[in-house]
């Protein structure tokens, strides 16, 4: 009997989650209810789907509004009139224009205006009035037949009177006013809350005409949802039969391009894996993948594929990976198995400047409304909440920065920050704005908004409103289209090479890689800064301790460091196992039968799949859905626990002892939570093997290709720095020699305009192309009337050096362009008839010192170029220990000067923190420290700059690191351009 009902999607309005909205049903005794949340249907499948499981009646709506206005509320009678209801409000999300008064004439839908909005005589047929209780008096005295056009209308907003306390914060951070600013029209009465069913009757019993028309509009709507079937799109071709035939095609065209004519056992597990596929009716979602990946081939795109998928020998036949699962040994159940009703995931990875062009050709390729990004929820979290309430109780920013901060300070002791805590933990992973998914995209049979409105953010493309967890339950299963850097560190470092060195390198056979000596000190060196994720702190502690150089080592290294293994301290048992394998002790021999490839240790998320089957007893679906709920990819905690249960009740049977059963069990929470699938991993370390030959063979090349996909884990400086080690000259940005990018002349790196931080965008690229048209600079004040710059700009070029080919200082460049330009800015392109010259000035000898110049340089550039940052600091010392003497010093207490890279702050388990820091020594090299809870809180980290640190020298499993006693900030020269 509630047509209009809020859900705390209806962001910063509603209160109740559907869960909550739901247990309030039953509570006040409603069968029925419309869920109408604000412009969106965001929770709509999810409502339906929970109704249906309490045995209520969820029907679909959506409220309309512009602003604050309440216009009309959408109750959809069928599917259709929620595709309808959809549909109008995607329209003008599309067109970003405000909602007409009046909504088409719906074939499929009611619409309900609230009483006053419309008379009943310009009601049309599938229209109606909504009579709030407070109408009724209104209406006594109006004719009984208007009645039949009225219906019972009392929105539900919160769950109870508390709650309205909620709902008025969450209006006020809408409309970022202070509480007390709030006009009636901005938030909802306190009467919107839920009320017994038996209580709302008695409030329309002398009504009875508007009860039963109520009535008949409810039972004139049903919606029949199927969330079994798969939503996707059903065939690439047109048919099942035709799809079915074309990846055979391809499959055995690729089994050959693979594995030759012979390979017995690849051809029987291509012959395999396609039966199911067909079985699975999962043809389409393949070739759909495919196609995708032979369009980048296509066009030159690199990419990689990664995802459960990968586990698939068809799709490395296809070549929409480069593993083979074959020789990988691959879980081929992790892939598919003949109980398993989701396709597989297939990520793929492009380069970060062309993931755009991948997105156009999908969504021009694949029916318009049929595609869609994935939408997503972005929630109000921890400190975020504080801010926001603050802010709308008008506390200072100092008050709002120690309730963050120091939350049991006693200052933080009065009424409204008691207010403010007392609300927090509601609020807490409270929807606040829908957004776009990283990566996901839908591809559907039929049109997407027979499921949701779309979204059109900034973008520009089409994006459902609800989440990943959604799609998922309601029978969708993304196509993840990734970007990351490393594919353009690669791609841009093969062009340079072959512009550099006149040489075509090939990476497109990485496994030839895998046997190379270099390259395997390389990585045994943790050499790998740059490389595509193995450049890390954490990352090149863990290969040195492994003393890594094989491929199938850095495989299970790429799944090892994630947080769920490290923590659980199961990495240090692999690092000890790893080393002396013939003292491994298995947990049960069953361990040693399924995981002795990792020395006893779950590395992967298909270790738990194999422990949960063979060790458990569970069948390989419930294994597969144990592993997507432990690794976040589900959200049924009751269905965890059911699978628990059977986990735990097949040991007993067997006879396990229980203690033995809960630590196993224990191990795959903490791995399954965190760890890659193997064919991740293995994807991840073909990648960085390619990356590592190229830092191996062209380090220069690679390292320039890095800076021009703007880096990875570390900020410009260290890969300047690791340019300079690989023997490059690092030259400052020049008019004349600079391009918008890095670029590499033989031995000699110049800097690119995009590396100086205040320089304006457009002339940064108009820069390189004047010159190219017109020819070189000749001079300030001809680089000034042909590029337009003003002022300010030739400033910043002045003072990085970018003008130095005209052998004056950068004191008299200023002076020049200040006598110049006299405070104009000159219009880009102009020359005269017969060319003049300006006057020309004397000017005595300007001072100038190395000092000024790494100051500009810091200023200008984030850091130092002509000389290292430790030719600023007072004193001479720059230690009694490096970087690359450390590891042969264990035990011993030495100082070290080091500047500042990063630091990781880690909570200890008593609640005090700690800190990993990363140094670069005089020499550029990179030494680690630790910082333990005492000496952290007496000698804090402060940022960057260089710094005297003392400490013990300790070596874990051969990784040299400085245990820190006591670190300061070395204080610099005085800055010789303020004095």
């Amino acid at each position: 009997m509630l047509l209009n009902v809020h859900s705390y999607y209806s962001l910063r309005y509603g209160t109740m989650s559907l869960d909550e909205l739901v247990q309030q049903m039953l509570r006040h005794g409603y069968d029925t209810a419309v869920l109408t949340d604000i412009n969106n249907s965001t929770g709509t499948l999810d409502f339906i789907r929970t109704c249906r499981e309490q045995g209520l009646n969820g029907l679909a709506g959506m409220e309309y509004r512009n602003g604050d206005e309440l216009l009309y509320i959408g109750i959809a009678r069928n599917a259709k009139g929620f595709q309808e209801l959809n549909e109008w409000m995607t329209r003008h999300n599309e067109k970003q224009s405000i909602l007409p008064e009046t909504p088409p004439l719906f074939n499929h839908a009611y619409i309900i205006y609230p009483y006053g909005k419309k008379e009943v005589e310009q009601l049309r047929e599938n229209e109606y009035l909504g009579i709030h209780p407070r109408h009724l008096n209104l209406i006594r005295l109006e004719p009984r037949s208007r009645r039949e056009r009225y219906v019972m209308w009392y929105p539900v907003s919160f769950q109870d009177k508390a709650a309205h306390q909620l709902h008025r914060q969450l209006r006020a951070i809408e409309h970022n006013l202070l509480i007390s600013q709030l006009e009636p029209g901005q938030v909802a009465p306190a009467s919107e809350r839920f009320i017994a069913k038996g209580t709302l009757m008695q409030y329309y019993q002398e009504f009875p005409e508007i009860i039963r028309s109520t009535i008949q509009l409810l039972q004139g709507c049903s919606f029949e949802f199927n969330f079994e079937e798969v939503k996707n799109k059903k065939t690439f071709t047109g048919n099942a039969y035709d799809d079915r035939l074309l990846l055979e095609q391809y499959a055995l065209d690729g089994l050959e391009r693979r594995y030759g004519k012979d390979h017995k056992e690849a051809r029987e597990r291509v012959r395999k894996e396609l039966g199911i596929i067909d079985n699975l009716h999962f043809s389409s979602y393949f070739l759909i993948t495919d196609d995708i990946c032979r369009y980048a081939t296509r066009r030159g795109f690199a990419y990689v594929g990664r995802g459960s998928g990968a586990n698939s020998v068809v799709a490395y036949c296809l070549g929409i990976t480069d593993v083979c699962p074959i020789e990988l040994d691959l879980y081929f159940e992790r892939f598919l198995n003949p109980l398993r009703k989701t396709p597989p995931d297939f990520d793929i990875d492009f380069s970060w400047n062309q993931r755009d062009q991948m997105y156009d050709y999908i969504f021009r390729r694949y029916q318009t409304g049929h595609t869609a990004l994935m939408g997503a929820i972005s929630t109000f979290r921890s400190r975020s909440i504080i801010r926001e309430l603050g802010k709308v109780y008008g506390l200072p920013k100092e008050e709002i920065d120690r309730l963050v901060h120091e939350p049991e300070n006693l200052l933080n002791k009065n009424e409204i920050t008691e207010l403010i805590l007392s609300v927090y933990h509601r609020m807490a992973d409270f929807p606040n704005q829908r957004t776009i998914h990283a990566s996901g995209v839908l591809i559907s049979e039929l049109p997407l908004t027979c499921y949701s409105a779309l979204d059109y953010p900034p973008k520009g493309l089409p994006t459902v409103q609800f989440d990943m967890y959604t799609a998922e339950a309601s029978g969708f299963e993304k196509f993840d289209i990734l970007s990351q850097r490393g594919i353009g560190h690669i791609r841009d470092c093969v062009q340079l090479v072959e512009q550099n060195q006149s040489v075509r390198v090939d990476i497109s056979q990485p496994r030839q890689f895998f046997k190379d000596e270099k390259i395997a000190e390389q990585l045994r060196s943790a050499d790998t800064i740059g490389c595509f994720y193995i450049e890390s702190p954490a990352m090149r502690q863990l290969l040195t301790k492994l003393r890594c150089d094989t491929y199938l080592t850095l495989v299970a290294a790429s799944s090892i460091i994630r947080p769920g293994v490290a923590s659980s301290g199961m990495m240090k048992a692999y690092i000890e196992r790893h080393h002396n394998p013939q003292a491994v002790q298995y947990l049960h021999p069953v361990m040693e039968q399924q995981l002795s490839e990792t020395y006893g240790v779950m590395v992967y998320q298909e270790d738990v799949m194999k422990v949960g089957h063979h060790f458990g007893g569970l069948d390989l679906a419930d294994a597969d859905v144990l592993r997507r709920i432990m690794s976040g990819k589900g959200r049924n905690q009751q269905k965890l626990d059911e699978i628990q249960d059977r986990f735990f009740t097949h040991c007993r049977a067997k006879g396990y002892p229980e203690e033995l059963t809960r630590e196993v069990w224990r191990q795959m929470e903490s791995f399954a939570g965190y760890s890659f699938n193997k064919a991740h991993s293995a994807s991840f370390a073909v990648e960085s093997y390619q990356s590592l030959y190229l830092k191996t063979y062209y380090p220069l090349e690679f390292m320039v290709a890095v800076l021009n996909n703007y880096g990875g884990f570390y900020s410009r400086k260290v890969y300047v720095n690791e340019a300079r080690k690989a023997g490059g000259t690092i030259q400052l940005p020049c008019v004349n020699q600079s391009h918008y990018q890095t670029t590499l002349y033989g031995r000699e790196v110049y800097l690119g305009f995009d590396c100086l931080l205040n320089l304006e965008g457009k002339l940064a690229r108009t820069i390189p192309l004047e010159r190219q048209q017109r020819g070189d600079y000749t001079g300030l004040e001809d680089f000034s009337t042909r590029t337009g710059a003003g002022l300010e700009q030739l400033i910043i070029l002045i003072r990085c050096g970018a003008f130095r080919f005209t052998g004056q200082g950068k004191k008299e460049l200023l002076w020049e362009a200040h006598l110049l330009l006299c405070g104009t800015r000159p219009d880009q392109g102009t020359s005269s008839l017969f060319e003049a010259s300006s006057p020309s000035y004397v000017l005595p000898p300007l001072e100038t010192s190395t000092a000024e110049d790494l100051y500009d340089e810091i200023e200008l550039l984030g850091f130092a170029v002509s000389d290292t940052a430790f030719a600023l600091t007072r004193s001479t010392y720059r230690g009694e220990a490096f970087a690359r003497t450390l590891g042969g010093q264990e035990g011993r207490v030495v100082r070290m000067v080091g500047e500042f890279i990063c630091d990781k702050t880690v909570r200890t388990k008593n609640g005090t923190y700690m800190k990993f820091g990363t140094f670069l020594d005089c020499f550029g090299d990179f030494f680690d420290t630790v910082h333990f809870p005492p000496s952290l809180k007496n000698y804090p980290l402060q940022g960057s700059g260089i710094y005297l640190i003392e400490g013990k020298v300790v070596l874990d499993f051969g990784c040299p690191a400085l245990e820190v006693s006591r670190t300061a900030k070395i204080p610099l020269k005085p800055d010789p351009r303020s004095i």
